[in-house]
């Protein structure tokens, strides 16, 4: 069966003002099955929005080549560019960009009213628009204005316009960074119904990780252009393939190391730090773990990792408590489920499993000097 999406050693290049040219897109390849919904994450600038607008049609790559459902739509080497209202599939903008003067009804019609080819009858069309406002859960509102509309609603509205058409794959350029945090986890999870319901192949942009973690059945992160790792939320949490997704995925702490000539951790300016089996051996590295992987307790614990500390501040979110536990320059922050259990200026220990120790090779063989290293989230 042909991928809904594939998209293979893409690259696109763009000029400053300066006259310095950057690498939007840097060999990127990404292959998306049929029904699933693949999220493309990163901060501003890495280049998951310009990856978009390039299946979509609305960008040019360079170079490389982009297939939907099997059809070449962009091969460079070719010189195959297809427009994008050929492409067969359909894009929800962040803005959701509705026409303010049409009702529901209209602007769900607008891209039968435009197709090139196969134009339908206005009784068919009919037909389509409202099995599509039914399809998202509002066939009663298709004689309503935008304005008329709530966010969610707004929202199913240009979901049922990219619906409309059948196809079976649809972009999403950040369409729920416009709403507040309440509405938008709402949103997220009547996003999700109406996919796994439909079964339509998604291709999602977001900076959001939570938003990535929620909806994604594997996440692409991108950094710079190019797309660090392709996992199941899981795996690019738990296991992920860089230093640089760990620290984006999630929080972190982080301490330098040096291995010990016996192989057998790695030494710190807290002491030694032991890592899982399957770490890599490397002479110099950064140690990083999850807030949520470290164990406080007033007794020294038993085990191979143990760091002396002081609570220097607490902070209580519902679902877990955040300590932050001071070792001389050194500052770690801890999850523990439930209230308080240590209060600010107790000498506590942090545990932590050699599992848990994420190891990351540096390019530099040498310890970093005391004051220099830090633990950071």
């Amino acid at each position: 069966m042909d991928h809904s999406l594939s998209i293979r050693q893409l690259t696109k290049h763009f000029r400053r003002r300066d006259g310095a040219v950057v690498a939007a897109i840097d060999d990127a390849n990404l292959e998306v099955e049929p029904g699933e919904f693949v999220v493309l994450l990163g901060p501003s600038g890495c280049g998951k929005t310009t990856l978009l607008r390039s299946v979509a049609g609305l960008e040019t790559p360079d170079s490389g080549s982009i297939q939907v459902n099997g059809t070449p739509v962009f091969d460079g080497e070719r010189g195959t560019c297809v427009s994008p209202e050929r492409r067969n599939l359909s894009m929800m903008f962040q803005s959701y960009a509705l026409w303010p003067h049409m009702t529901a009804e209209q602007n769900v019609r607008y891209p039968l009213e435009n197709r090139k080819t196969d134009r339908l009858g206005r009784p068919a069309m009919k037909d389509k628009v409202a099995a599509a406002l039914s399809m998202v859960g509002i066939g009663e509102l298709g004689a309503q204005y935008p304005a008329q509309l709530s966010g969610g609603q707004q929202q199913r509205v240009a979901l049922a316009r990219a619906l409309v058409n059948d196809s079976t794959v649809v972009l999403f350029d950040e369409p729920l960074s416009n709403v507040d945090a309440k509405v938008r986890e709402q949103l997220r999870i009547e996003l999700l119904a109406t996919q796994r319901r439909l079964g339509f192949t998604a291709l999602f942009v977001t900076h959001d990780q939570a938003e990535a973690m929620e909806l994604a059945t594997r996440i692409a992160v991108l950094d710079r252009g190019k797309v660090q790792q392709i996992g199941t939320p899981t795996e690019v949490y738990a296991r992920p393939a860089t230093e640089y997704v760990a620290k984006f995925i999630g929080n972190t702490n982080q301490l330098s190391g040096r291995q010990r000539s016996s192989g057998d951790g790695f030494e710190t300016e807290l002491g030694t730090l032991h890592a899982g089996s399957g770490a890599p051996a490397c002479t110099a590295a950064n140690l990083l773990w999850r807030p949520e992987n470290g164990q406080l307790s007033r007794e020294r614990p038993v085990g191979r990792n143990a760091l002396p500390g002081r609570i220097v501040a607490s902070l209580y979110l519902g679902t877990h408590t955040e300590y932050l536990v001071r070792s001389g320059e050194v500052s770690s922050r801890i999850w523990t489920s439930g209230p308080d259990r240590f209060v600010r200026d107790e000498d506590v220990w942090i545990g932590i499993n050699p599992e848990d120790i994420m190891v990351f090779p540096t390019e530099d063989a040498a310890v970093a000097e005391p004051d220099a290293v830090r633990v950071g989230a």
